[in-house]
C-alpha cells in the first residue's frame, strides 16, 4: 500500500501542473483583459493602459508570465489579486472556512438522505415506498439547484416579507446564527447530490441482495436489518464511495452559484467575481486548490476501498 500511495502522490504534482498551465492560458484567451476592466475611464489613454499592464507584468510574454507566477508559487506565495491588490492567500484563508462548511454540511444532507432512502428502496421493492423513492429522486435531479435557490429566497419575501439574512456571520463569532445562515444553501446543494446517490445505492443494494451469500444468511435465520446493515450495505456501498469522490466536483461547481445567491464570501463567490474581473491570479489559485482537493477527495476513496472491502489490495 505504501507503494501505491507514494505513486499516487508522484502524481500528483504533474497533474496540478498540467491544470495550472491549461487554466493559465484559457483564462488570457477570454475576451477583454484586467486592464480594459480596471480602466473603464473615457479620460484614460493608451500610456495608462500600458503603464497598468506593466505594472501587473501582463506586457511579458505568457510563458514568462508563467515561469513567474511558479516561482513565486514555490516561495508559497499564490501572488496578489489584480484588483484588490490584497494576497490572494489571505483571502483565500478567510473564505476557505465558508466553502468548506457549506459543502461539508451538504455532502452530509446528501449522505443522510440517500443511504436510508436507497437502502429501504432496494429492500421493498416495487412498493410504495420504492416508487415514491425513485420518484423523489428523479425529482431532484431534474431541478436545477439555481432555480430552487431563487425560489427559496423570491417566494419566501414575496409571501412572508421575509428574506434569508444576507450580512455574513462567521462561525467563530455566532455559531447558532452562522448555522441558520448557511443550512438552507447547505440542504439545497445536499438535496441535488442525493439524487444520483439514492438511485445508485438502491441499485447496488439490489444486486447484492440477489447474491448466495445474501441468502444463506436469511436461511440462517439472521434478522432481515442485520442481513441489510451488517452483510449487504457494506458491499453495495463500495460504488457508491466511487460517486462521493467525484461529486466532490459537484460540490464545488454548486457552492459558486449558491454562495452568490446566498451571498456567502467563500470561494466560489470569489472565483465568479474573479473572472468577471478578469482577475488572473486569483482564477489562478482557485483553481489549483480546487483541483488539489478533487485529487486528494479521490485518492482518499481509493485508500478507503481497501477497508469497505478485504480483497482490495494495492500493489
Amino acid at each position: 500500500m505504501s507503494k501505491y500511495l507514494a505513486r499516487r502522490l508522484g502524481l500528483l504534482l504533474p497533474t496540478l501542473l498540467g491544470v495550472s498551465l491549461v487554466v493559465f492560458v484559457l483564462v488570457r484567451l477570454l475576451p477583454g483583459d484586467a486592464t480594459t476592466l480596471q480602466l473603464q475611464d473615457a479620460k484614460t489613454t493608451a500610456a495608462d493602459e500600458a503603464a497598468l499592464k506593466h505594472d501587473l507584468g501582463l506586457d511579458q510574454p505568457i510563458y514568462v508570465q508563467y515561469a513567474t507566477w511558479l516561482g513565486t508559487l514555490l516561495h508559497g506565495d499564490l501572488g496578489h489579486s489584480f484588483k484588490s491588490r490584497n494576497s490572494v492567500s489571505e483571502e483565500l484563508s478567510l473564505r476557505i472556512p465558508v466553502t468548506l462548511e457549506l459543502g461539508f454540511l451538504a455532502l452530509c444532507i446528501a449522505v443522510a438522505i440517500a443511504i436510508p432512502v436507497g437502502v429501504i428502496s432496494a429492500a421493498r421493492q416495487d412498493t410504495v415506498a420504492d416508487y415514491v423513492s425513485r420518484s423523489a429522486a428523479i425529482g431532484l435531479l431534474a431541478i436545477p439547484g439555481f432555480w430552487l435557490a431563487t425560489l427559496v429566497v423570491t417566494l419566501p419575501s414575496i409571501w412572508w416579507s421575509w428574506t434569508p439574512p444576507l450580512r455574513y456571520t462567521r462561525l467563530q463569532e455566532d455559531p447558532l446564527k452562522n448555522l441558520l445562515q448557511v443550512i438552507l444553501p447547505a440542504a439545497i446543494l445536499g438535496l441535488g447530490l442525493s439524487g444520483g446517490l439514492m438511485r445508485l445505492i438502491r441499485t447496488q443494494m439490489l444486486e447484492v441482495l440477489r447474491q448466495d451469500f445474501v441468502r444463506t444468511a436469511a436461511a440462517k435465520g439472521l434478522a432481515e436489518h442485520s442481513i441489510v446493515i451488517r452483510h449487504a450495505l457494506k458491499n453495495a456501498f463500495i460504488p457508491a464511495l466511487t460517486a462521493l469522490g467525484l461529486q466532490v466536483s459537484l460540490l464545488i461547481s454548486g457552492t459558486v452559484v449558491l454562495e452568490s445567491i446566498f451571498v456567502l464570501p467563500g470561494m466560489g463567490r470569489y472565483l465568479l467575481e474573479a473572472v468577471q474581473a478578469r482577475d488572473y491570479p486569483v482564477i489562478q489559485g482557485l483553481n489549483l486548490l480546487f483541483a488539489t482537493v478533487i485529487v486528494l477527495a479521490n485518492l482518499v476513496v481509493d485508500l478507503l476501498y481497501g477497508w469497505l472491502d478485504p480483497r482490495v489490495r494495492y500493489t
